[in-house]
């Protein structure tokens, strides 16, 4: 993040287009930092992000995929969301890039901050 750039929790998302390159991990690294909880991982031939979230109940898990719902279709970017018994897993990674890009970075923050706003078990497992 440079001086001129807000926080990734108050950007948003841009549009990628196919051929869109991913990022490079010394690209992805300076954003992976200004998150809480967030690791990388290589799957399907592609890294992504992932946190797994904890709450108390069923309901509160689903409670909080209601809402990420709005903030993704506000954001046009969409993030696998594995909802179990007091569990939500984010999986974030940018299709058309093949990889992370900037976008999955700052839906990242975006669902930290909607996270903010419901009792998240402490010290949950990723």
């Amino acid at each position: 993040m440079t001086e001129e750039s807000p926080p990734l929790a108050q950007r948003h998302c841009v549009p990628c287009r196919r051929g869109t390159p991913p990022l490079a991990p010394a690209q992805a690294a300076p954003l992976l930092a200004q998150l809480e909880g967030w690791r990388v991982e290589e799957k399907g031939g592609h890294e992504q992000l992932v946190k797994a979230y904890a709450f108390r109940d069923f309901i509160g898990a689903v409670d909080f995929v209601n809402l990420i719902t709005p903030v993704a279709e506000e954001e046009g970017h969409h993030p696998d969301l594995l909802v179990r018994w007091g569990r939500v897993q984010v999986q974030l990674w940018t299709h058309v890039a093949g990889g992370l890009t900037e976008n999955d970075f700052i839906l990242a923050a975006r669902i930290d901050e909607l996270g903010k706003q419901l009792i998240i078990v402490q010290g949950a497992p990723t």
